[in-house]
Order: structure tokens, then sequence, then C-alpha cells
């Protein structure tokens, strides 16, 4: 098996790509295109243990230099990729050159959200993100979040934890609620409060003011004036998909690809937060998590190689903050129905979402590690439930 594969991208799913060719027996050249001057690294930490100090930098890394050397691959840092010329089967780059490839696996990502007028605020999307803005965190400082996704609240909780006082915008009436319905995201909004985040819902921002970047002031819709040290903007993501576009491939919530992976062009692959896969459970789908860019490389490269696998895994995501510990599987939205077991005060509960037919769509175990499986295995049964034995912790989950 030789040839040449080239991937595009320097996150984790760039380098779980290039660890599942050699681990499948691939011999040729490959190429990793980073465009930022880090070997591919992973995400979570930068708003967690690493923004907080208690993670060393080379903790983030998957691989160091010396694995890639080992395992021949070659990684292009600091240069990005700009045309895909299909025909020719090249990556350009705009250092000027060009890398042919036999099969290339985009791995992308997303880039964040910018706010309106694109003042100069914080972001956190890369490691040199992550390390600015942990200079900014402390005792006596003050952040302003705007957004109360998954990533400005890890941050709110990590800025909190090291004393920074933190107010958090959210213009909806509770945070991440679209995607947990009322009943949790209220323990999400009651856990921060009680932390002390000054945590303002139905607000939304009027106007931002950057004084000495990343810090100025913030200007709700009712007029407040909220001065910060430091702003960060956390309101969403949007995939990578130019690449994708430009070179004519089938994209509309991400880079479409059938459920092993393809695109629409055979030689091209997709994974991690552009992936907008047909998965054989819940349609199509984009998933923007860590467990995305964890799995899905194994499925790429195998296919790669001439192999017929499908990525079936359920989508998976977790989330620290303070002792709130949680994962989160399978796909749902905040409008489906949702049936707690356990004890949502002393943060120690499963939360389910079922669809019309009481079956289960998603679960959540809530700082209790050992149901993840049970959970799993409710939704991937496609059975219904019901939900009065559901709520019970008498009745095992195998027996709901």
């Amino acid at each position: 098996m030789d040839g040449s594969m080239v991937i595009i991208g320097g996150g984790l799913a760039a380098a779980k790509s290039a660890e599942a060719l050699r681990e499948r027996g691939f011999d040729g050249a490959i190429s990793v295109v980073a465009a930022e001057h880090h070997l591919p690294y992973e995400r979570p930490p930068l708003s967690k243990d690493f923004l907080a100090g208690k993670a060393e930098r080379s903790s983030v890394f998957p691989h160091d230099g010396d694995w890639y050397a080992r395992h021949r691959v070659d990684v292009h840092t600091g240069v990005r990729a700009t045309e895909l010329d299909r025909d020719g089967r090249f990556v350009i780059l705009d250092d000027g050159s060009a890398l042919h490839y036999d099969k290339l696996i985009l791995a992308t990502g997303s880039s964040p959200r910018r706010f309106p007028g694109d003042p100069d605020v914080a972001y956190l999307r890369t490691l040199d993100d992550s390390e600015r803005l942990r200079t900014y965190l402390g005792d006596g400082r003050r952040l302003v979040v705007v957004g109360a996704g998954w990533i400005g609240l890890e941050v709110a909780a990590t800025a909190r934890q090291a004393g920074t006082e933190v107010t958090v915008i959210e213009p909806q009436p509770l945070p991440l609620a679209g995607i947990l319905g009322d009943r949790v995201a209220e323990v999400i909004a009651d856990l921060h409060r009680s932390h002390g985040v000054d945590l303002r819902l139905d607000t939304g921002v009027d106007s931002i003011a950057v004084g000495d970047a990343p810090g100025g002031t913030v200007v709700t819709d009712d007029g407040t004036s909220l001065a910060a040290d430091v702003i960060l903007v956390g309101i969403g993501a949007v995939p990578e998909v130019a690449l994708a576009t430009d070179a004519g491939l089938s994209v509309s919530n991400g880079v479409d690809v059938d459920g092993g992976l393809r695109t629409s062009d055979p030689n091209i692959f997709a994974v991690g937060d552009i992936a907008n896969q047909e998965h054989p459970l819940f349609g199509r789908l984009r998933v923007e998590h860590w467990a995305t860019a964890l799995n899905q490389p194994a499925v790429a490269a195998a296919n790669a190689l001439g192999h017929d696998e499908t990525y079936d895994r359920l989508p998976y995501f977790f989330t620290d903050q303070y002792d709130f510990g949680m994962e989160y599987r399978g796909h749902a939205s905040g409008k489906d129905r949702v049936v707690i077991r356990g004890d949502t005060g002393a943060l120690k509960f499963l939360a389910f979402w079922l669809d019309d037919d009481s079956r289960v769509l998603a679960g959540m175990n809530v700082n209790l590690w050992d149901d993840g499986e049970a959970i799993a295995g409710l939704i991937t049964s496609g059975r219904p439930v019901s939900p009065d034995r559901l709520t019970d912790p008498e009745v095992p989950l195998d027996a709901v």
C-alpha cells in the first residue's frame, strides 16, 4: 500500500488520520498541511485544564515531533492550502508549492463566528488564543463573555476558579436550552450563578468598544455598560469549507459525505467538524465535538485504502464546569421530551431525550460514570421505553 496521502488540517482529526493510515499498513508518503505554526493538537484543554494552568503545553499534542519523524509523516506547519486541483490531484499551498495526492483527507475544522464589525476582542479556538486569554485571568480581573454556549460557559467556569469576575451575556432565556431543553438548562444556569457568575439572560449586545484590546466595554441592549479587562466572544463556530466549495465538492451544512466519510469526489474524504455525514441512525448530521475528530479518521483512512467501513458511532461530547462533569451521547434537540432520573440539585442525575414514541434519542450522565454503556444501548436499540420506569433509580436501565 503505497502512493501519497495528503491531510489538510492542524487539529486532532489530522493527527488521528495520519496515525490511522500507518496503523492500517499504509507505507506511502503522508503529508499534513497545518496552517498554524504548531504540530496538530486537540482543543478541549484550551478552555479547561490548559487555560487554567493545570496542564502542560505538551499535553495538547497527540503526537510529538519524534512520532511524526518515526512514522515518516511530513508535517508542513505555518502554511495554508489555498486550492485543490482535483484533475491533477494537487494541493496548492500559499508558499507557492504543491503536494500531489492519490487520496486526500480534509480535516480543516471550524473557525469562530465573528462579532459584527469584528472588534479586537478575544476568541477561543487556537492554542495561541488560549495562551493569550490565560494572561488576562486572575484575582481582580474582569471578564465579559458574549454567548452562553459550551465554550463561553467552560471559560466562565475556568475564569471564576482563577478568581476572575465574570459576566456572561446571552440573548436566550436560558443557556443551551436549544440543545438541552429548559429543565437541564436551568441546572446549568443555577450552577454558574452559585459560583458567582453574573449571568444576564434575555440580554443582547448593542455594541462593543475595544479600549486596551482585548478589553473594553460591552453595551447591552438595555443600555448597561460593562467594562472588562478581556471580552470573549463565543457565539458559535463556522465550518471551514472554502477549499471544498471552491473545488466544486458537494457542500451544504459542511462538506457532504456518505456513511464512509467519502465526499462527492471518491478520492477525497472529510472528517471532524466539517463532515456533514449521512449517519446510519440519525440521518445527515454534522457534529462539532472532540469525539468526532478522535474517531472518524480511522474509518476515513480505512476507506481511503480501499475498504468499505461505515462510521456509526453515537455522537458524544463531555464538559467539566466546577463540580459539574457530564457526558452526552446521541442526538436530540431542546424541543424533545426530557426525562430526569436522579437528583439535579445534588448534580448526580441522568437525563434522557425521548421522541414521540418514547424512544431514547440521547442521554446525559452527570457525575455518574457507570451508566454510559447502558445509555448508549437504549439509544441504539431504537425500542420504546417506559418514561416512568426510566425515572426510577431502582429499575435497571436495561429493564426500562
